[in-house]
C-alpha cells in the first residue's frame, strides 16, 4: 500500500489460521512447510473471491524461524495478488518496543509487511503512538482491540473509567477522534457475538472507524444478521470468517467463500 490515504476496508475477510486440526483436514503436515502450503492455497482461493485476508500470526509463530519464513511467503503472495492483508498479531507495549512492532508489520519493504495489524491498548491508546504514526505515514492501519468475544474479557472491557465511559468505549472514542484529526482509517476489533451496547459502544456514531469483526461461523454469529446486529455501522464491518470457510478444504474454499459472500450481501440488505 502506498503512502497516503489507506483503502477503505470493509466486507468479507478470510482468516488464515493453520492450526493443527485444519492442517490435518487439508492433508498437510503440522509443521512450517504445511503452514506455508496452507497459507498459499488459501491466498490462491481468496484471490478474486474476497478482498481481505487476515493471517493469524500465532499459528505460524509456533514453528519458530521457519514459521516466520512461511508467513513471509504467504504475505508476499497476498500482496502480489492485490489482497489487503491484516496481520493479526495483537502486539502492544510502549515506546521503542511498539515502534519495533510497527516497523516489523507496517513498514514498507519489511519481510512481514502488511496493510494493517492488530494491537492491544492495555497501556492506553497513547502507548501505541509510534505504531499509529508510522501507519499514517505509509497509508496503513492499526486495529485496536475494543470489545472481544471471550467471556473473561468483559470484566475489563466493560469497566467504567474515571470519565464515566467503558474501557471499550474509551478506545473506540480515541480511535474515532484520531481518525477525525488525521484522516486516518484506524479501526477497532469488536466480536461478532457480543452486544455492543452492553460494552457501552455507540458504533453508529463512530462513523470514521472501521470494525474488524471476528466470530462469524464457528463461533456462532451469522453473516445474515450483520445489519440487524450492527445497524448503520454494518457498512464498515470487516467480517472475518475462518474455520467456517477453511473446513471446505483447498478444493472447496473458493466456492464456500462465494456462498459466504452471498450470505453477507443478504445480511447487509436486511
Amino acid at each position: 500500500m502506498r503512502a497516503g490515504s489507506p483503502r477503505a476496508l470493509a466486507g468479507l475477510c478470510l482468516g488464515i489460521d493453520p492450526h493443527p486440526g485444519l492442517l490435518a483436514e487439508w492433508g498437510l503436515g503440522d509443521d512450517a512447510a504445511g503452514a506455508r502450503e496452507f497459507g498459499l492455497r488459501a491466498v490462491e482461493a481468496a484471490t478474486g473471491a474476497v478482498g481481505i485476508i487476515k493471517p493469524q500470526v500465532a499459528f505460524f509463530e509456533r514453528f519458530g524461524a521457519a514459521g516466520y519464513v512461511a508467513l513471509e511467503a504467504v504475505l508476499a503472495a497476498a500482496r502480489a495478488a492485490g489482497l489487503a492483508v491484516i496481520a493479526d498479531g495483537k502486539r502492544g507495549d510502549i515506546g521503542s518496543t511498539v515502534e519495533g512492532y510497527a516497523r516489523a508489520w507496517l513498514l514498507p519493504g519489511s519481510p512481514l509487511e502488511a496493510d494493517a495489524a492488530t494491537f492491544v491498548a492495555y497501556q492506553g491508546t497513547g502507548s501505541l503512538e509510534p505504531a499509529l504514526a508510522l501507519a499514517e505515514a505509509h497509508g496503513k492501519q492499526c486495529f485496536l482491540l475494543a470489545a472481544t468475544s471471550n467471556p473473561e474479557a468483559a470484566v475489563l472491557q466493560r469497566a467504567v473509567t474515571a470519565d464515566g465511559v467503558s474501557v471499550a468505549a474509551a478506545i473506540l472514542d480515541d480511535v474515532e477522534a484520531r481518525n477525525a484529526r488525521t484522516g486516518a482509517r484506524h479501526g477497532v476489533v469488536v466480536g461478532a457475538t457480543i452486544a455492543p451496547a452492553e460494552f457501552g459502544l455507540d458504533l453508529a456514531a463512530a462513523e470514521r472507524t472501521p470494525l474488524l469483526v471476528p466470530g462469524f461461523g464457528a463461533q456462532g454469529a451469522r453473516l445474515g444478521d450483520v445489519r440487524r446486529h450492527f445497524g448503520a455501522a454494518a457498512d464498515r464491518v470487516i467480517a472475518n470468517v475462518a474455520r467456517d470457510a477453511l473446513r471446505a478444504g483447498p478444493a472447496g474454499l473458493r466456492a464456500r467463500l462465494g456462498e459466504l459472500q452471498d450470505e453477507l450481501a443478504e445480511g447487509l440488505a436486511a
